[in-house]
């Protein structure tokens, strides 16, 4: 698609978001046929009160590392990034249904592979109470790397 109507798409996307007050479009207004056609950017109305992620890894990282600064939990994009594809590969439902958590009956669960004992201590308010959220999980997670380890950016293996 030559580069104006990739701009006009953009522009298009950002009147109708802008317009209706709230960030409700994910996908390209003009011709959109999949999600390939989705944004990889925050989305901000023009009150700017509202961000809108896309609902991917990358979207679910950059809403935590949001909601991280929001209540002083520290690590980078990166660290988050590098320990999700080694606990989960990415996937919000992976669990864990053969370690020694889940032979205690408490599995693994989630992006960042926390167990529900550990995700309700570390809960961050304002998030979903749902281990397999990917924000929720992504959340409590570098929370407890915070309060274990000083931040997620110091965990190299599992912990």
């Amino acid at each position: 698609m030559p580069a104006s109507g990739q701009y006009r798409r953009r522009l298009a996307r950002s009147l109708a978001v802008a317009g209706a007050g709230v960030a409700v479009v994910a996908l390209p207004l003009f011709g959109a046929t999949g999600a390939s056609a989705a944004t990889t950017e925050p989305t901000t109305t023009a009150a700017g009160s509202v961000t809108a992620y896309p609902d991917d890894l990358d979207g679910w990282i950059r809403e935590s590392l949001d909601v991280m600064a929001q209540n002083g939990i520290p690590g980078s994009y990166d660290s988050i990034h590098r320990n999700i594809m080694r606990e989960s590969s990415g996937n919000p439902y992976a669990i864990n249904n053969w370690d020694s958590n889940a032979a205690a009956g408490t599995p693994s669960k989630g992006l960042l592979q926390i167990i529900d004992p550990t995700f309700a201590a570390y809960h961050v308010p304002g998030t979903a109470f749902d281990p397999f959220d990917p924000v929720a999980n992504i959340t409590a997670a570098c929370n407890y790397a915070a309060d274990r380890y000083g931040s997620i950016d110091n965990v190299f293996g599992a912990y």
